[in-house]
């Protein structure tokens, strides 16, 4: 499992700008499509030696200054039960207040390592101001400024010092791990269950039933599995609307373990941007995803229903327009026969290996169809691709100009590949190299 970083502290104190310098990048944008990059707030960073997600919990502002101190510690209550070290960032130039104290009383007395950061000290003159910040009693404290980076790298190397250590995965080539995501009360207990005949997990109609993320090995077709039940994105006790965005790490971490990732949607409720993030999430991690529509027999239908469902299923997840669909009922059991099915032909391409020859060919004819553009005035070249990995599938194309491939001409040539070899499913990786001379 990676660790996990949160970084907590009122509104405009400068977390957004401390996650995004420990990124090492503002948000990243992935993929040029819509639905991939909304809500960044969490992020893998591997800059640093040790992998470890991180954690930005500035979307998650009082909507009113009455309801600034039971915000503040719903939200750091989240990062305290959900994170391994928690950074909590005041602002130098304002000073300490009311809401700092409040957090930092709580703060003292949780089991894990928290580090007390003051932004914005941006030069020696600034440091005088950190003497008020030790009225909070603490014996440590870190001065930075992220907009500018001072302090960040110290910082940096204390937060490693103190991370657990990452386990490395272990990898069954025999074994497909399936994890069941999404919002609070989309039925993803329910589909568990019917998925194993039998009462694995509880399945109740209030939102936030499922604590922690349940394994069950199983066989299917002989193939061994084991699904990963998760609380996925829910609502813990009564933390407010705006809050459940933050328990996605939940989801994040059932991600890190999978292979194949069930996005379940409630069918009645519709899409939501929740949905979106979530899906998005599962594409960047390289995931192979199939997306759940659940209960469908509540929906009021005509000949037509699925059919535009499906077409504005489609437009909202343009990102994952490889992925097959699914309308089920958990509750009744209908279609939920085809899930597995599904999810053992989308583990097959996961896990598919084309021949050398075979890619070459479907990429001498791309390029013959359609060439790449030039790029400083000389003709991109494509000499020869080959397949350096699965799950997921990832081609290397060797090229004279790697930096001049475009990123449409990618999408063209993952196109092609898929046009020829399905990979259903399944994300399909390009990575674009400078031959050596």
């Amino acid at each position: 499992m990676i660790p996990v970083v949160a970084i907590v502290g009122r509104p405009n104190v400068g977390k957004s700008t401390l996650f995004n310098r420990i990124l090492g990048q503002r948000k990243a944008i992935v993929e040029d499509l819509p639905g991939v990059t909304r809500d960044r707030h969490y992020a893998e960073v591997n800059r640093y030696g040790t992998p470890f997600t991180l954690i930005d919990t500035g979307g998650f502002e009082p909507i009113s200054q009455e309801r600034m101190l039971i915000q503040m510690r719903e939200q750091s209550q989240l990062a305290v039960e959900e994170a391994d070290l928690i950074m909590f960032v005041m602002d130098g130039k304002e000073g300490l207040t009311p809401s700092d104290e409040e957090v930092a009383k709580m703060l003292r007395k949780v089991e894990k390592p928290v580090l007390y950061v003051v932004n914005k000290i941006d030069g020696a003159k600034q440091e005088a101001s950190l003497g008020e910040f030790y009225a909070l009693g603490i014996e440590e404290l870190w001065s930075a400024s992220a907009e500018h980076g001072r302090g960040v790298s110290e910082l940096m190397d204390r937060v490693l010092e103190l991370l657990p250590p990452c386990a490395p995965r272990e990898e069954d080539s025999e074994e497909t791990r399936l994890a069941v995501i999404g919002r609070p009360n989309v039925g993803k207990s329910s589909l568990v269950n019917r998925l194993l005949g039998f009462e694995r997990v509880v399945a109740n109609p209030v939102a936030g039933t499922t604590r922690d993320s349940i394994d069950t090995p199983f066989i299917y077709n002989r193939r061994r599995y084991v699904l990963i039940d998760t609380a996925g994105i829910r609502r813990k006790g009564k933390v407010s609307l705006a809050l459940e965005k933050y328990s996605v790490v939940h989801a994040l971490k059932a991600m890190d373990r999978a292979h194949v990732v069930l996005v379940v949607i409630d069918a009645q409720e519709g899409i939501t941007d929740q949905d979106l993030t979530v899906a998005g999430y599962a594409f960047e991690k390289g995931r192979a995803v199939v997306l759940v529509v659940n209960k469908w027999d509540l929906v009021e239908k005509d000949n037509a229903t699925m059919g535009r469902y499906l077409e504005k299923l489609r437009i909202s997840f343009k990102f994952l327009s490889f992925a097959p669909v699914l309308f089920v009922s958990a509750q009744s059991g209908q279609r939920v026969g085809k899930i597995m099915a599904t999810v053992e032909k989308v583990a097959a391409e996961f896990d598919k290996q084309i021949q050398t020859s075979a890619l070459n060919r479907v990429l001498e004819e791309a390029e013959k169809t359609h060439p790449p553009a030039v790029f400083q005035g000389k003709r991109v070249k494509l000499f020869y691709a080959t397949q350096t990995g699965v799950r997921p599938p990832t081609i290397t194309i060797f090229v004279n100009k790697a930096e001049g491939v475009h990123f449409s001409y990618q999408r063209y040539l993952q196109n092609k590949f898929r046009e020829a070899f399905d990979f259903e499913g399944s994300p399909l990786r390009l990575i674009f190299k400078d031959r050596e001379r």
